[in-house]
């Protein structure tokens, strides 16, 4: 089969949509019609696609920033799960103060499982950040109180996930909560907290259903327009070494990507 049935078969397919549905009968089953690598290429598809590949090409391949160390989701606190869960609350927090919260956000939580590449040392490329983010996630704010973000600590507690954070600092020992601190300082029961998250998580992805207590806030910010931006604005990375999650003696059921 080449390009051009397929076009031929797209613009049938749009003027049968644009009318009412109709009713399919006598369909006969059609020998099968394999693809294969060694079938020619339809030289006018290749030429009408050439110069939008090479546009795509030319920004996937563009040097935006550079790291002297290899950049991993390794470990509870790996330096790319940190980098980034700072860039998220870096970006919220930008958000929030121009948008009524005007002590800004007070820490952030993102999920592991969502940074599906790592960058090896060397020029980070436009392209690193797409495979590193893939998906259309959304930044939000969560408002809650500091009895409802009891729920946070518990998660953490109960799976040892080392699924990454910001200005939050977390610590166990044998499957038990040792300390926990926001931005250095003990959690007050009644005090309001904005959490910055993405929406995913926000909606209980990752098993995170204490979100479902609090308040959404919707920034319509990226999370990988974000990171293109940051790191595009930091010609050379620094990672941080500080430990935020901390577990000791780990029980059995732990889970550490």
């Amino acid at each position: 089969m080449k390009f051009r049935y397929w076009i031929s078969g797209l613009g049938l397919l749009a003027v049968i949509s644009c009318k009412t549905p109709l009713a399919i009968s006598n369909v006969q089953p059609k020998t099968n019609i394999s693809i294969a690598e060694n079938l020619p290429e339809d030289k006018k598809f290749v030429d009408v696609i050439a110069p939008y590949k090479h546009e795509l090409e030319s920004k996937m391949n563009k040097k935006i920033s550079y790291t002297s160390v290899d950049l991993n989701k390794q470990g509870d606190n790996s330096n790319l799960g940190n980098l980034l869960a700072d860039f998220t609350l870096e970006g919220a927090n930008d958000w929030a103060i121009k948008n009524g919260i005007p002590n800004g956000v007070d820490a952030a939580v993102i999920n592991i499982g969502g940074i599906r590449s790592t960058i090896g040392k060397g020029d980070i490329l436009t392209k690193h950040v797409y495979e590193v983010m893939p998906f259309e996630n959304e930044i939000v704010i969560m408002k809650m109180t500091g009895t409802q973000l009891q729920g946070l600590f518990d998660y953490y507690v109960n799976t040892q996930k080392n699924n990454p954070v910001s200005r939050l600092y977390i610590e166990t020992d044998a499957g038990k909560s040792v300390k926990n601190l926001i931005n250095g300082k003990r959690v007050e029961p009644n005090r309001v907290y904005y959490i910055a998250t993405s929406d995913y998580l926000a909606l209980g992805g990752d098993n995170m259903s204490f979100f479902k207590n609090g308040e959404m806030i919707s920034t319509g910010l990226k999370l990988r327009d974000l990171f293109l931006e940051k790191f595009t604005a930091n010609p050379e990375i620094k990672t941080t070494t500080d430990q935020r999650l901390i577990f000791k003696n780990k029980p059995n059921r732990s889970i550490n990507d």
